[in-house]
């Protein structure tokens, strides 16, 4: 097989979510890989800065907002992408929101939210994406899961309902899509030190507990998840769907760390 399996060259990749932390990281590994990258968000501002660094690996790219609650945007996210470039052939499912309560506190309103974005929306994106990939007879999409697809975290009981359902969901799709080859699998990133984290991780118990609990004994840096996206993305994976993909510094194996 050799490394050219890896190659991305020629491939459309749309990343949701890709403008900032994981996601962003991850549109800027497929570009390194050779591919052209969309990278989309609800701001234009960030979308227009990211494509800009797409372009600057030497990749073709598009500033196009979306938002994952809104079907129509969806589709007008594709359009534009075939539009300019024919085809998507990849999809990353990266949008994603929490919110720390106390399950008793926790109103309507906020599991809601949190489902319409993390799960309602990530199927959004499956469906109107995927639709056009089984037209093709080609697609991969890789959504992005969590530790809390498999274990619960302290007081974020609508985050981890959704990301284990996000698991649930991707193995669904996997098995309806694989005869027609579009193959569907999910990155759990363990935990990643990102803008919106950093305080968290740093400065509260919380986080102190993630660092022991892995046994790398660091936080990990978004870039180390760009592998394991380029990986399910290209001909090294062909034989690989419904795969939940763990990237935790062996948090997850973790028992008695000393």
């Amino acid at each position: 097989m050799g490394y050219r399996a890896f190659d991305l060259t020629g491939k459309v990749s749309v990343v949701i979510g890709g403008t900032s932390g994981i996601g962003r990281a991850i549109a800027h590994g497929l570009a390194e890989a050779g591919a052209d990258v969309v990278p989309t968000s609800r701001r234009i501002e960030q979308v227009e800065t990211t494509a800009r660094e797409i372009a600057q690996l030497g990749r073709r790219s598009l500033k196009v907002a979306s938002d994952v609650t809104d079907r129509a945007s969806l589709e007008h996210l594709l359009q534009e992408c075939i539009n300019a470039f024919g085809k998507v052939d990849i999809l990353v499912n990266s949008a994603g929101k929490t919110k720390r309560v106390p399950t008793l506190d926790l109103t309507d309103a906020d599991w809601n939210d949190i489902m319409e974005t993390n799960l309602t929306g990530l199927f959004r994106a499956c469906q109107v994406f995927g639709r056009h990939m089984l037209e093709r007879g080609y697609g991969r999409i890789i959504n992005i899961a969590s530790l809390a697809s498999f274990v619960s975290l302290y007081e974020v009981a609508p985050y981890s309902a959704s990301k284990a359902a996000v698991a649930s969901l991707t193995k669904s799709l996997a098995i309806e899509w694989a005869s027609r080859g579009v193959l569907v699998n999910a990155i759990a990133p363990g935990v990643f030190r990102t803008a919106l984290n950093e305080k968290l991780l740093d400065e509260t118990p919380r986080g102190q507990e993630f660092l022991i609990r892995t046994p790398m004994k660091r936080f990990g840096a978004v870039e180390e998840l760009a592998g394991a996206a380029v990986f399910l993305a290209s001909d090294a994976a062909t034989f690989v769907t419904g795969e939940v993909l763990v990237v935790d510094g062996g948090l997850l194996s973790s028992g008695v760390n000393q």
